[in-house]
């Protein structure tokens, strides 16, 4: 979700520092993509990405009314039920083994030890929203659950003022 306000930051942070970024690679541009909901930003990282969003809305009170209506915030006032996949790599595939999220390294002291992480290179995210237009703003407002090496991740609240995923 781009341009987001992360609602669970006591619980959830927003950037994910635990995933490791490999810097190694020569990078020339650096930019984060749409992260996938139920998750926080750079829960897969790497040269490549594929995400696909996909949302159903549905204008609740102008379908019931069967009019466009004079209220701005009832006419554009949409619940949302909402589906995201995706995932990034370093290399060919994303199942590839040399991808930097893919390995877990723990230092302590004088010792570092390197750990195979056995991530599932592929995450995927679902919930439901609410999207409503107050004085201007288009507002989104995103429940989410995350779903990663087969298992949902706790509940992320998100915020936006933005039309697009």
């Amino acid at each position: 979700m781009d341009n987001w306000i992360n609602l669970s930051q006591s619980r959830v942070p927003t950037f994910n520092e635990s995933v490791a970024i490999d810097y190694s690679r020569n990078y020339a541009y650096q930019a984060l993509a749409t992260n996938v909901r139920g998750f926080s930003q750079n829960i897969r990282n790497g040269s490549n990405f594929l995400v696909i969003n996909t949302e159903l809305r549905w204008p609740i009170f102008r379908y019931l009314a069967g009019h466009p209506l004079g209220s701005g915030f009832l006419n554009n006032f949409q619940v949302v039920g909402f589906a995201d996949v995706g995932s990034a790599w370093t290399g060919l595939h994303p199942f590839h083994d040399d991808n930097a999220w893919n390995t877990e390294i723990i230092e302590n002291g004088p010792m570092t030890i390197t750990i195979d992480a056995n991530r599932d290179p592929i995450v995927a995210g679902y919930g439901f929203g609410l999207r409503a237009q107050l004085l201007g703003y288009f507002i989104r407002l995103d429940w989410a659950w995350g779903v990663e090496n087969m298992q949902v991740q706790p509940r992320m609240f998100y915020l936006s003022l933005s039309l697009d995923f």
